[in-house]
């Protein structure tokens, strides 16, 4: 169970609700409360659908690829130190660039602010090295979105509350957490290579 939980913690850091707030506050801001909390809504169960596709699917993506654990387990540290990176270290325009005005529908709300690469690519490894836990990391991905929910319908609230300089630092905080995972998977991935390639030869 220790798993499932720390698990959830990642792929909770991955989704990163709390640096999303602003984003979704602005480009929600156009709609009515009763319209902001459907589209929101739709927006999370589409996001959460994307993540279990490639949680279920992701093995047989790799196998028919012929890719190697080892190199998701490495692209996927990589994709995360990047994330990590932008999280502390934001550009003027946000991380993932402007978004669209009018009603948002699937980009950018679902994918990739929800559902982006790294969660993919996260739920997609996770998938591929244990298939025979599937149900805990269905569970762990769940609690992680569940989370992520309850944060960003109430936004708002949390918003006026914290205000965004204390926003701004968790975000921060939590980048370093992911920056520190990322290198961890980095250095798992290169060791498992480096393991492979010594037993056959």
């Amino acid at each position: 169970m220790t798993s499932t939980i720390s698990t959830a913690l990642l792929l909770f850091l991955i989704l990163d609700p709390l640096g999303n707030i602003p984003v979704f506050l602005s480009i929600l801001k156009p709609l009515t409360p009763a319209r902001r909390r459907i589209v929101l809504l739709r927006e999370m169960l589409i996001a959460l659908g994307v993540l279990f596709a490639f949680l279920w699917g992701g093995s047989y993506v790799l196998e028919l690829m012929h890719l190697r654990q080892e190199s998701v387990s490495i692209a996927g540290g990589i994709v995360l130190f990047l994330i990590g990176l932008k999280m502390i270290f934001p550009s003027p325009e946000g991380m993932f660039g402007e978004t669209p005005g009018g009603e948002p529908f699937i980009v950018p709300l679902a994918i990739p602010l929800v559902a982006g690469p790294s969660g993919m690519a996260s739920v997609m490894l996770l998938g591929s090295q244990e298939p025979d836990r599937m149900a805990d990391w269905s569970l762990a991905l769940f609690l992680a979105w569940l989370a992520t929910a309850v944060i960003l319908f109430s936004a708002t609230r949390l918003y006026k509350v914290l205000g965004q300089a204390f926003l701004v630092a968790v975000e921060r905080l939590m980048g370093m957490l992911l920056v520190a995972i990322s290198v961890q998977m980095l250095m798992d991935g290169i060791a498992a290579s480096l393991r492979a390639q010594a037993s056959v030869g």
